[in-house]
C-alpha cells in the first residue's frame, strides 16, 4: 500500500530531472564558468525543434522567433558542459545570461534543459506539458535557438535559450 502513495512523488522526480527551465529570477549558485564560443552548424533535430517552438507559438497567436548564431553558441556551451559532467542543470546560467545581455543586446533570458528525448517532438511535448517549461516557450521573447548534443552513451543533452531584445 506504501508504494502507491510514493509512486506520484516518484513520478514527479523523475519528471525534473528529465527537463528543466530557467530564467533571470532563479539564483546561480555555481561558480561562473568561462564561455567557450563556436559557430556550429545547425543539426536536423535542432532545425525541428526551432520550427515546432515557433509553430507552437503562430498556433496560439503569438509571434515567431528568429534563430541567432550567438545564443546557438551559448546554449551549445552549456550543452557541452552538461554532456561533460552527465547531468542536466542550469549551472552558471547568470554567466550565460549576462554574456547574451552584454553581448546580444539582450534585455531579458530564459532557457529550458532536458536530456534524454530522441525526438524533437518528444523533447518539445515535454516542454509544452511543463507549466514553467510552456511559460518560456510562449514567453515576450524575440530570439531563440538551441543545442542538442549526443553523449558517449547516447543520450540526447538540450539548452534551449530565449532572449528578448
Amino acid at each position: 500500500m506504501k508504494l502507491f502513495t510514493k509512486l506520484p512523488l516518484v513520478a514527479l522526480l523523475a519528471i525534473l530531472m528529465l527537463s528543466s527551465c530557467s530564467t533571470d529570477s532563479i539564483d546561480d549558485k555555481v561558480d561562473a564558468i568561462e564561455l567557450n564560443l563556436v559557430t556550429l552548424e545547425a543539426k536536423n533535430i535542432e532545425v525541428e525543434i526551432l520550427n515546432l517552438i515557433n509553430d507552437h507559438r503562430l498556433s496560439v497567436g503569438l509571434n515567431s522567433l528568429n534563430d541567432m548564431s550567438i545564443v546557438k553558441s551559448v546554449a551549445f556551451s552549456h550543452t557541452d558542459y552538461m554532456v561533460d559532467n552527465h547531468e542536466v542543470s542550469h549551472a552558471n546560467f547568470y554567466t550565460r545570461s549576462n554574456y547574451l545581455k552584454e553581448n546580444a543586446g539582450a534585455k531579458k533570458v530564459s532557457e529550458n534543459v532536458a536530456f534524454g528525448y530522441s525526438s524533437a517532438e518528444g523533447v518539445v511535448n515535454a516542454w509544452l506539458k511543463s507549466e514553467s517549461h510552456k511559460a518560456n516557450l510562449e514567453g515576450d521573447y524575440t530570439n531563440f535557438d538551441i543545442s542538442a548534443e549526443k553523449s558517449e552513451d547516447g543520450r540526447w543533452y538540450y539548452t534551449n535559450i530565449f532572449i528578448k531584445k
